[in-house]
């Protein structure tokens, strides 16, 4: 039976993500998913977020904070992340950050990364690397004992475009762990002073 950081959907960790940075009702929480182009890593209806805030309030990761109506509005309710919240969305990341197997959740792990600390972000990112760089040798070595063997290369054309995903793979690792570690990049959220942008963002998602 997967634990409760498995049953964890790649949405419901972006909703944790998008409490940590402020409190905020469902329907801000769907502009600002929308506005951030977040389709590109999950998919995004109504349906789906307000039944995942919902589930995530059951399982006390979030907490309602009270209810307002503005004009004709219909009533909304804001959410805070709780404390257990928060472990979980640590946790997730920190759990999908190195998995080599479930490239989604490693794509969404990547994106909310920055709420990890800094040097914990670099170990993740370079276990990967090193699992990744592993199996890339794996895959060179078959390929190229197989065809040493008398076997056509035309057979191994996949295995062939398999390397030369981990090969880029593992060089951009190697680049981000290198930019992270940079004390010249800026990393994390919560120190950040809100830019200009960020404030119309927020402003337009509530309307």
């Amino acid at each position: 039976m997967p634990d409760p950081v498995d049953r964890l959907t790649p949405l419901g960790l972006m909703l944790l993500a998008l409490l940590h940075e402020d409190d905020m009702h469902a329907y801000e929480m769907v502009r600002l998913l929308r506005e951030r182009k977040a389709d590109r890593l999950v998919a995004l209806t109504h349906g789906t977020i307000y039944h995942t805030v919902a589930r995530l309030e059951r399982q006390g990761l979030i907490d309602d904070v009270g209810t307002d109506r503005d004009g004709n509005r219909p009533e909304r309710t804001t959410y805070t992340l709780t404390d257990a919240g928060a472990d979980m969305m640590t946790a997730w990341v920190r759990r999908e950050l190195p998995a080599v197997d479930r490239p989604e959740r490693f794509r969404v792990a990547l994106a909310e990364s920055h709420n990890l600390e800094r040097a914990e972000v670099v170990a993740l990112l370079s276990e990967r690397r090193d699992a990744l760089a592993a199996s890339l040798d794996a895959h060179r070595q078959a390929r190229d004992h197989a065809i040493e063997r008398g076997s056509y290369p035309q057979f191994w054309i996949e295995v062939h475009r398999e390397t030369a995903l981990l090969s880029a793979d593992v060089a951009w690792l190697d680049e981000a762990v290198e930019y992270i570690r940079r004390p010249d990049t800026v990393w994390g959220v919560t120190d950040l002073a809100p830019t200009d942008r960020y404030l119309a963002q927020r402003e337009a998602a509530r309307a």
